[in-house]
């Protein structure tokens, strides 16, 4: 009786666990269905061509080359202007974050070592600008900078991304995390200047978060549409954001324009997911233990 009741009672927690369980596997799958959905959706309408869009059932792909036309029509499309909006993009984004991960690096490192009058303070303003949406910023900061002359120019673009407030927050908790005291008294000891300990130990220690940080950033400033929209004017300074809306303008007026606009977002998310892809290996866990030691 007793094994039987043993087995019955694993049974009941086996069946509970089970239940409780299935509640957030349903939330996960329902969740990645509704982020794989129009990216499927996307992949399948670039292979169209437009006669096909609007005349195919809507996930059935087409395989008579419409996307080889789609990506040869978007080439060459004024003078493959979109080419030169990803240029942009890349520019924007890749500039902007290396700028605004190594502001992140020195003063999250700064907040996380140094101990000063007001450090509490300052981290507490810092980390209000995250709760800030960055729509609310967009018209002051054209205003600013229309005043130094900087509007419809690259700058224009990439200086008003180079403060990110959670990219500082990120760094700070890092560099806390990853960065021993042991290490840098030593480095002291040994005559090291602040500047090259942060330079040569620091940012070394540091480099898996701040990947992560570069990535959020760049994924930031690629897909912002708001900033740009605003602060340029000129068609060759767009990024594919502003680029892809004012292509979806036009195809208001010829609706073979829609076919290119799909298009040209399926390429867009290549290079992001190339990215992704190239900078995870640099993610280690065990990066700090490995240098104490």
């Amino acid at each position: 009786m007793t094994a039987i009741g043993t087995v019955t009672e694993r049974s009941t927690r086996t069946s509970g666990k089970g239940r409780s369980t299935l509640l957030p596997t349903v939330v996960l799958v329902l969740g990645a269905t509704y982020c794989v959905v129009p990216t499927l959706w996307i992949l399948v309408a670039a292979t169209k061509s437009p006669a096909e869009l609007f005349s195919t059932a809507t996930y059935l792909p087409s395989f008579g080359g419409g996307l080889v036309q789609n990506i040869t029509d978007l080439s060459t499309y004024h003078g493959g202007i979109f080419w030169r909006w990803m240029l942009n993009s890349f520019l924007y984004a890749f500039v902007g974050g290396v700028l605004a991960s190594a502001i992140s690096a020195a003063t999250g490192y700064a907040l996380a070592k140094y101990s000063f009058r007001g450090r509490t303070v300052l981290f507490n303003v810092i980390l209000s600008g995250v709760l800030l949406p960055q729509i609310v910023l967009a018209i002051p900061q054209y205003l600013l900078l229309s005043h130094v002359g900087l509007t419809d120019s690259y700058l224009g673009v990439i200086l008003p991304q180079l403060f990110n407030p959670y990219g500082i927050y990120l760094s700070r908790i890092y560099a806390a995390a990853a960065v021993e005291d042991s290490i840098l008294e030593a480095g002291r000891i040994d005559g090291a200047s602040e500047f090259r300990l942060f330079w040569s130990v620091g940012l070394k220690l540091m480099v898996p978060g701040l990947i992560t940080v570069f990535l959020l950033q760049f994924i930031v400033i690629w897909n912002n549409f708001l900033l740009p929209f605003v602060m340029v004017a000129t068609d060759d300074k767009f990024p594919l954001t502003v680029g892809l809306y004012s292509l979806l303008r036009h195809g208001a007026a010829e609706a073979s324009l829609y076919s290119l606009v799909i298009t040209g977002t399926l390429l867009s998310v290549v290079p992001v997911i190339a990215l992704f892809l190239s900078l995870q290996r640099y993610w280690r866990i065990d990066l700090v233990s490995g240098a104490v030691k």
